[in-house]
């Protein structure tokens, strides 16, 4: 098969239908054999039956219900692992991405075959706390392109497209909650995987957002340097640890001649502190490089 489409849901019946249909009738009118594998995360209103009721309208729909909610992560670790498609998409069911550009994103790796992802980067921010989210997904994602050493247009997109057997080693390192997409962007970057991105629409948000500011945000800085020190811990430690050893020599030097060469204890707190920081570093780097994954 040429593709799967997972397709996470929680608490989408007004519309979940909807976007359904507008995937089926795009990868209907191209030339790829594909599959719709809808995954509801244990929705508490009545998504899963208005699924199951629609499931003779759309033969290529594969309905998988869970029978308890573990987040839109989950669903895509589990959905991937399933997938019968040699490509697989991951996007959402709020109607804010532009669904009928699938068959572009899979038809672009058919193309580039030196590409292993395509990433819708996101020309607006429609979500919500906007005012708040711009800066901060600023901030991290310049963060993640220092850490990565490469340009990220949209570390956060939720469609994408996929080699499904490149995926597979990194699919245990997806968390549950959103920032499952920045983790597979990362573990694509920090292994040399090529990424591209095409630029996309955002749209507005039907029904009501799933996202928690401060939660979510946090675990999204958090799942950032965790999968940066998981690939490349000399990235975010030995930068740490040189500038406290140099901030602890210069205050040792200092400490010379102010105090009749005598040094403060501040200055040995510092540059020990960056001793043992350093040695850190150069072990779990150790460890990454003697990892069999």
């Amino acid at each position: 098969m040429d593709v799967t489409v997972v397709l996470p849901c929680y608490n989408e019946q007004d519309h979940v239908l909807d976007e359904v249909e507008r995937i089926t009738k795009a990868l209907d009118n191209s030339y790829l054999s594909y599959e719709l594998l809808v995954i509801d995360d244990k929705s508490t209103d009545g998504t899963l039956a208005v699924l199951e009721e629609a499931l003779p309208r759309f033969p290529h729909m594969r309905l998988m219900p869970f029978r308890r909610n573990g987040g839109s992560g989950t669903a895509r670790r589990i959905g991937t692992a399933e997938a019968a498609g040699r490509i697989v998409v991951w996007t959402d069911a709020d109607m804010t991405y532009p669904n009928e550009r699938i068959p572009e994103f899979v038809e672009y790796l058919h193309e580039h075959l030196d590409v292993d992802q395509v990433v819708g980067a996101r020309t607006t921010e429609q979500g919500t706390h906007k005012i708040l989210r711009v800066p901060a997904k600023w901030a991290i994602r310049r963060t993640a392109e220092f850490l990565a050493g490469t340009k990220i247009p949209d570390l956060n997109s939720g469609l994408r497209a996929f080699r499904r057997e490149v995926s597979l080693p990194y699919l245990r390192l997806l968390p549950p909650g959103f920032s499952c997409v920045t983790t597979l962007t990362l573990s694509f970057l920090s292994n040399q995987h090529p990424i591209d991105y095409l630029e996309i629409d955002y749209g507005k948000r039907a029904g009501t957002s799933k996202f928690h500011f401060v939660r979510d945000a946090y675990r999204y800085i958090l799942q950032v340097l965790r999968m940066v020190m998981y690939f490349n811990p000399l990235k975010v430690l030995m930068p740490l640890a040189l500038i406290l050893l140099l901030a602890g020599i210069v205050k040792g030097t200092t400490d010379l001649f102010r105090f009749s060469l005598a040094i403060t204890t501040n200055a040995t707190l510092l540059f020990v502190t960056g001793l043992i920081i350093a040695a850190v570093a150069l072990l779990a780097d150790l460890i990454v490089r003697s990892r069999g994954d």
